[in-house]
């Protein structure tokens, strides 16, 4: 991977060079999305510290993918025990 497979994005100001495989608009996206939810965070609280406005948006995030994966998770148990239920 060289210098040509980097994205150019911008996060709460800042520019970054990201390199990653696939497509590029992708990362774009997931920078959009970091920004959004730094900007969130950075609007609800009263320090300017980018680091600590990351880190908050940082576990805003986990905390909603931890959420959306167990909800996921029982959802697919509860399907697996319909399944069980109707097959026996």
């Amino acid at each position: 991977m060289d210098a040509s497979d980097s994205t150019e994005v911008e996060i709460f100001g800042q520019t970054y060079n990201v390199r990653g495989e696939g497509d590029p608009n992708y990362l774009a996206e997931l920078a959009r999305f970091v920004d959004s939810r730094m900007r969130e965070v950075a609007a609800q609280v009263a320090t300017v510290d980018p680091v600590k406005i990351a880190i908050l948006a940082a576990l805003n995030i986990a905390d909603e993918f931890s959420r959306f994966r167990k909800d996921r998770d029982e959802k697919t148990e509860e399907l697996s025990e319909r399944l069980n239920r109707a097959i026996s």
